[in-house]
C-alpha cells in the first residue's frame, strides 16, 4: 500500500471520527433538552390540585390512546 493511500485512509478515519463525535454531542444535547422538558411537565403537573391533575392526565392519556389506534388528530 502506498503512502498516499495510507494518508487518504487516515484522513477519512479522522473525518469519520469527527462526524461521530459531533453526532454524539448533538445527541447528548437533545437528550438533556428532553429531560429538562419532562421535568418541567412533571413540575407543572405536581403544582396542580389532585382533581385537576387527574383530569389532565386522563385527557392526555386518552389523546395518546386515540393516536395509537389511528384516530388521532
Amino acid at each position: 500500500m502506498g503512502v498516499s493511500k495510507r494518508i487518504i485512509r487516515a484522513v477519512l478515519l479522522v473525518a469519520a471520527a469527527t462526524a461521530l463525535a459531533a453526532a454524539a454531542y448533538q445527541l447528548r444535547e437533545k437528550r438533556q433538552e428532553a429531560e429538562e422538558a419532562v421535568q418541567a411537565i412533571h413540575d407543572q403537573l405536581d403544582a396542580l390540585d389532585p382533581v385537576t391533575r387527574a383530569a389532565v392526565i386522563t385527557r392526555l392519556t386518552s389523546e395518546e390512546v386515540r393516536k395509537v389506534r389511528g384516530h388521532g388528530k
